[in-house]
């Protein structure tokens, strides 16, 4: 019993050796900056020549709420993901109704649709700033002469250069990136569904339809939820594709792309911590809950 005891200790003990470094790096450069981040936050830091900055509490938090840039930005932000989240959501739904019976060719098609994720966003952004080139009609490129030529010429427009629809518009190019991955889930999450569950429904006369809307569908909510919080966390801290796209440019701008700014263009870091903390909240907000309701599935499955 002794030598059993001893054995389980000295397993555990080089176990726990094991991840020290991990859980080191993890401590000083996630939990350690994000604490150092909220202490400047805290003060009135306003560039690297004040060697001693005071303590001012939630002074900068509250200044963001009467700055009509960053009250802009978030305006921005909540525009592009509401676009985003519902547009990614129905095209990757869509794309997989339409694989979920297993179609010929089916192999080339997910990783068709799966392909714009490999792109990276600046990269991407790169391109979409030709495809939604603002100019119309004799001089339109990209986007606005497809349309033309398709006869759809009163659907031009300016696009990103827009102040009421930049956001909207900027969603476009982050719904094609994205739709391949929700696609790829939802398809994992119809062929989780046990084959008994349709041949019963069929043999109670159900029809196709219906076992879509009342056996499938329901089946599916996990998936769903999954999907939303992951597209939530995507747009919530967007910043490549907007900067592929137009820059810092203050009609496309964002709560990340104003943190950039405001740290690193304007040397302000008390005001640059404190929009990167109210982001670090807003993250949370999402992913927290998800965190709660995946540890509770797992343990309601124990």
């Amino acid at each position: 019993m002794a030598l059993q005891t001893n054995r389980r200790f000295s397993t555990w003990i080089g176990g726990f050796l094991l991840v020290v470094p991990s859980i080191a790096a993890v401590a000083v450069f996630v939990y350690g900056m994000i604490a150092w981040t909220v202490r400047i936050s805290m003060t009135d830091r306003i560039s690297a020549s004040i060697k001693e900055p005071k303590f001012v509490g939630l002074q900068n938090y509250s200044n963001l709420i009467s700055d009509s840039r960053f009250t802009h930005a978030f305006e921005n932000l909540l525009k592009f993901t509401f676009v985003f989240i519902v547009g990614t959501t129905i095209a990757g739904f869509i794309m997989a109704l339409l694989l979920e019976k297993g179609i010929k060719g089916e192999g080339f098609f997910r990783s068709f649709y799966l392909y714009p994720l490999a792109i990276s966003f600046i990269a991407m952004g790169t391109v979409w700033n030709w495809l939604l080139n603002s100019n119309v009609d004799a001089d339109a490129g990209g986007l606005n002469l497809l349309l033309q030529k398709a006869g759809l010429g009163f659907l031009q427009n300016s696009w990103y250069l827009s102040e009421n629809g930049a956001a909207y518009a900027l969603a476009l190019p982050a719904i094609w990136q994205m739709a391949g991955y929700v696609l790829a889930l939802f398809l994992a999450g119809f062929r989780g569904i046990p084959d008994d569950l349709r041949e019963a429904a069929r043999v109670d006369g159900a029809s196709e339809s219906k076992i879509y809307r009342y056996v499938l569908f329901p089946q599916l909510t996990p998936t769903l939820f999954t999907v939303l919080i992951i597209l939530g966390h995507v747009s919530m801290k967007v910043f490549d594709l907007i900067i592929g796209i137009n820059g810092k440019s203050y009609v496309t701008q964002v709560v990340a792309v104003y943190m950039w700014e405001s740290t690193f263009d304007q040397r302000n870091y008390a005001k640059g911590t404190a929009i990167a903390v109210v982001l670090l909240l807003l993250i949370a907000l999402i992913i927290v809950p998800y965190l709660r309701w995946v540890i509770k599935q797992e343990e309601e499955n124990r």
